[in-house]
């Protein structure tokens, strides 16, 4: 696994622990725009939806949740 796919991991994890990509990207020290382009590249590598987004809210996809579920005890 690359640096850059393990950053779109963690960032994946902190915008699905915040269910807020502004929170996520303050979390992480890093811009909103920069959170937003890697959870699409992480969507485009993956290949299916990881969140439902609006400008009001953030909420995880089904395939979103299987992927947090599989994905926290890597992280653990």
């Amino acid at each position: 696994m690359q640096g850059s796919e393990l950053g779109e991991l963690t960032i994946f994890l902190a915008v699905a622990q915040l269910r807020s990509f502004s929170k996520a990207a303050v979390e992480r020290g890093i811009a909103a725009s920069a959170v937003s382009h890697s959870i699409r590249k992480l969507e485009l590598r993956v290949g299916v939806r990881l969140f439902h987004r609006t400008t009001r809210s953030v909420a995880l996809t089904d395939a979103g949740e299987r992927f947090l579920n599989d994905l926290k005890p890597a992280f653990s």
